[in-house]
């Protein structure tokens, strides 16, 4: 079995624009980063989404519901985990502003306004691959995964369970 990984400082390279931060590590902030990175990785939203495969629509409610479950991991750690920028609150709060609010507010209302025009008897995923902005959602998510990955990343490392 496999020794956990001794609190220390950790040095970690963010996307959407967070920058790189290092800082020392408490317990409280392991934990939280272990339930976060629990509830990211395990979402569909941070999987790639093949051409052929899923729905943008199953990928953005995944995206939306890590705003919740956040704010419940955050809350339930208390202040110790903080909401500085070097810290797991502070992350936490940056990835969601700056990392999924953006893509969530400018492609969930396209998004819902074309499902409103599904015909009857069309299927949610042939009306969806039928959408002229399908390909460009897919793209951006796609590069929003590939940002989230790196957070999920960092959250490992905070956690002590990075490789």
């Amino acid at each position: 079995m496999r020794d956990r990984v001794s609190l220390e400082t950790v040095s970690l390279s963010l996307p959407f624009g967070i920058g790189s931060m290092s800082w020392k590590v408490n317990t409280t902030e392991q934990k939280a980063a272990w339930s976060l990175y629990v509830e990211l990785v395990t979402r569909i939203a941070v999987q790639p989404l093949a051409l052929d495969q899923g729905l943008v629509r199953e990928a953005m409610n995944s995206l939306y519901s890590l705003f919740g479950t956040t704010r419940e991991i955050l809350k339930a750690a208390g202040p110790d985990v903080g909401a500085s920028r070097d810290s797991v609150g502070g992350i936490a709060i940056a990835v969601l502003n700056n990392g999924l609010r953006p893509f969530l507010s400018k492609w969930h209302p396209l998004l819902q306004a074309w499902e409103a025009r599904r015909p009857v008897g069309v299927s949610p995923k042939e009306h969806e691959q039928s959408w002229s902005e399908e390909a460009t959602a897919r793209g951006e998510l796609e590069a929003l995964r590939v940002g989230l990955e790196q957070y999920a990343q960092a959250l490992a490392t905070i956690a002590g369970v990075g490789e």
